[in-house]
Order: structure tokens, then C-alpha cells, then sequence
């Protein structure tokens, strides 16, 4: 699974009201010829990540070349169960990527086109967003 090696500060604030809009960057197939594209907003956790990127593997029976776009930095606590209210912050269970529209998640490249939407389909499937396939033409 995905998770930094070091950060500055182990907890940080959930920024749920600055979470809107479209992406700023990252909206272009660069790497690969195929992408796939996140139409909704959402965060996505590192184990879905994660079992995206081994469907995809398992698809293209390990041929082609797999870019994964995206990053989960930032960590999210929780506190543990019949714990009181009070008594601080939890502790830090799994790490997250916040997902805007637009944003590209994955790339895939050296396999044909047919291949390539099947395996994007099913790590759609895997990921908490509505997705899209893309291609470098279709941006």
C-alpha cells in the first residue's frame, strides 16, 4: 500500500468546507496513451488505489506499462471503538488523496486500445468516483 515515508506533521485538519470545484492540474493524459479520468469528487483511500492498480495488473497479464497519478498524503484519524467523547484527536488509520473532477488517476500504455478499457473499467469498479476513459486525442 501507498503511505508517505515522512511527514512534517502527523495529524492534520480534515478541510472539509475548501474541498470544491474542479481540478487545477493534472488533467491530461502525459505518460501513457490511456487514462482514466475522475468525473466526481471523493477520497480515495490507498487500499483503493491499490486494488485498482493490481486489477488493472491482473488484466493485462503484466504487460504494458502502468502509471498511478495520484497519492494518498494526506492522513485520516480515527478514534477507536467505545472511546468517550473528549480526550484529543484519534489516531492516524489510513491515508487519503482528495479526487476533484478532471483529475487523471491512472495511465496505461503498450497495450491495444480494447485491452486498456477493460482494465480501466475494472479499476473503476475498485474506486469510491465515477470514471471515464480517456485517450491522449480525446483531451
Amino acid at each position: 500500500m501507498l503511505l508517505p515515508k515522512k511527514m512534517k506533521y502527523r495529524k492534520t485538519f480534515r478541510r472539509r468546507g475548501q474541498f470544491g470545484g474542479k481540478t487545477k492540474g493534472n488533467d491530461r493524459v502525459c505518460f501513457g496513451s490511456y487514462g482514466l479520468k475522475a468525473m466526481t469528487m471523493s477520497e480515495v483511500t490507498s487500499r483503493q488505489i491499490e486494488a485498482a492498480r493490481r486489477s488493472m495488473t491482473r488484466y493485462i497479464k503484466r504487460g504494458g506499462k502502468i502509471w498511478i497519478r495520484i497519492f494518498p498524503h494526506t492522513p485520516v484519524t480515527r478514534k477507536g471503538a467505545e472511546v468517550p467523547m473528549g480526550s484529543g484527536k484519534g489516531t492516524v488509520d489510513h491515508y487519503a488523496f482528495r479526487v476533484k473532477p478532471g483529475m487523471i488517476l491512472f495511465e496505461l500504455d503498450g497495450v491495444p486500445e480494447p485491452v486498456a478499457r477493460e482494465a480501466m473499467r475494472l479499476a473503476g469498479h475498485k474506486l469510491p468516483v465515477k470514471t471515464k476513459f480517456v485517450t491522449q486525442e480525446t483531451i
